[in-house]
């Protein structure tokens, strides 16, 4: 059974959907984002989240004593990794934070995710290519650019209520959904609870 992640809470109403409902992981988005949140709101947060729920944190080729200071405080449970950063950025991390890394794949080929695959992180986070946004575009790729992989991997990118059981076909170790639980730019509880039924029940 796959998993389920709710991306880009930013409020009360968006921990309390998700202690109500109980997706696997929830997401913290520290990057420039419309999603993005402060240190300091995600630490109130977090003290709010059900301890069920595993926070991660997304960032976008930060310094990686920043991404430290924050797991240090407790603020997140695993850290992603949304831009340039590189193998050696990834072992680093690793090392100097001690949790497991999700490393996200903007997609344009096959040979791109396999090159990824062979990096240290402990996930791929396989999402749509955009040449201005590092991610959050509410847009699928071609999912058939898949190969078989040996590394779990997320799957995120225009993924919604129409497609989530095309996307739970590929078996991806856990579905990652942001703008297809919202309404008019901000979680909806409804659907939050609809995608997780879905992905529970299958």
């Amino acid at each position: 059974m796959s998993k389920i992640k709710i991306c880009g809470l930013t409020s009360h109403a968006d921990i309390d959907a998700a202690n109500e409902y109980l997706p696997d992981y929830i997401g913290f988005v520290f990057a420039k984002s419309r999603r993005q949140i402060s240190v300091d709101s995600a630490y109130a947060l977090k003290a709010r989240l059900d301890k069920r729920i595993l926070a991660a944190g997304v960032f976008v080729d930060a310094q990686i004593d920043e991404i430290v200071q924050i797991c240090k405080a407790g603020v997140i449970d695993i850290i992603q990794l949304h831009g340039n950063e590189d193998a050696a950025y990834i072992s680093n991390i690793k090392k100097a934070a001690g949790l497991l890394v999700i490393k996200a794949v903007r997609v344009k080929s096959r040979e791109q995710i396999l090159l990824a695959e062979n990096t240290d992180c402990n996930y791929l986070l396989l999402d749509t290519f955009s040449k201005i946004k590092a991610g959050g575009t509410g847009e699928c790729f071609d999912w058939e650019m898949i190969p078989p992989l040996k590394k779990p991997y997320f799957l995120a990118g225009g993924i919604k209520l129409s497609n989530v059981f095309k996307a739970l076909e590929l078996c991806p170790y856990c579905l990652d959904i942001s703008s297809g639980a919202e309404t008019d730019g901000k979680k909806d509880k409804y659907k939050i609870k609809a995608f997780v039924r879905i992905v529970r029940s299958v």
